[in-house]
């Protein structure tokens, strides 16, 4: 197996609230990381134009991915329109050809807006088909392999029905919340936002008391809860419990 992860979520600090204290594990372990959003966050704001906050949030995603070394690149959909389409999957197809993962992290396939599945469906699609050598103008790397592939927790840790998600892995992030809350601090104008929209205004301080409650079922400070994808082809031991000592529940 390469190492290799990639984040493939709906916005850009999304993995930063779901799955990037796993992401810096994996970077202090020598591995490379690659974050993508499949929109720039363009109806992130009460009060920019689209094109505006889009380039504010492109910005701060770069400086977040800056923080640990990793790449971020984005597909460039908008915001609240992402679909399971031809072309929308052919964008995912291709930036999984560049980089050829062996890890991947997405959202959960029942969240509480459709983004988020609907990106969970991309990343399904993509990392099963990027391999095939016709799926792609882009070169195949050799490298290319159907991944070992995680969904984050759902927001808050329910699912749209509002009940308890129950994770299959969890990864304790203790020593590194911190540099985790770092990368999030790097989208400043989501504070405001979801301050009018969401009615948040405890933006870090929300991450970590989810980061807390999935720590109580680890017995440790902080954790991040993941629910791994065991279908036909796809890598079935729990690989982050073999690389960072992730406890692996009952499913």
């Amino acid at each position: 197996m390469s190492k290799v992860a990639m984040s493939f979520m709906a916005h850009p600090d999304d993995a930063e609230m779901m799955c990037a204290g796993t992401l810096i594990r994996l970077r202090d372990l020598g591995w490379e990381i690659h974050m993508v959003s499949v929109t720039p966050g363009d109806c992130g704001t009460m009060t920019h134009t689209r094109w505006e906050i889009a380039a504010i949030r492109t910005k701060e995603a770069v400086a977040a991915a800056d923080v640990i070394g990793a790449r971020y690149d984005c597909l460039d959909e908008r915001d609240g329109l992402v679909v399971y389409d031809k072309a929308t999957l052919q964008k995912a197809i291709d930036v999984f050809r560049r980089v050829a993962p062996s890890l991947v992290f997405t959202h959960s396939m029942k969240d509480y807006m459709m983004d988020h599945e609907m990106t969970a469906l991309l990343a399904r699609g993509a990392s099963f088909m990027h391999g095939t050598p016709n799926a792609s103008q882009f070169e195949r790397l050799e490298r290319s392999m159907v991944p070992a592939m995680y969904y984050c927790d759902a927001g808050e840790g329910v699912d749209a029905l509002g009940e308890p998600v129950r994770p299959t892995t969890l990864v304790d992030i203790s020593a590194v919340m911190e540099k985790k809350a770092e990368m999030l601090g790097c989208h400043a104008s989501q504070r405001q936002w979801l301050r009018d929209y969401h009615g948040i205004d405890e933006y870090i301080d929300s991450m970590k008391r989810h980061g807390a409650d999935r720590g109580r079922m680890m017995g440790c400070a902080y954790a991040e809860g993941f629910v791994q994808h065991r279908g036909h082809a796809y890598v079935r031991d729990d690989v982050l419990g073999t690389l960072l000592g992730a406890r692996t529940m009952g499913r």
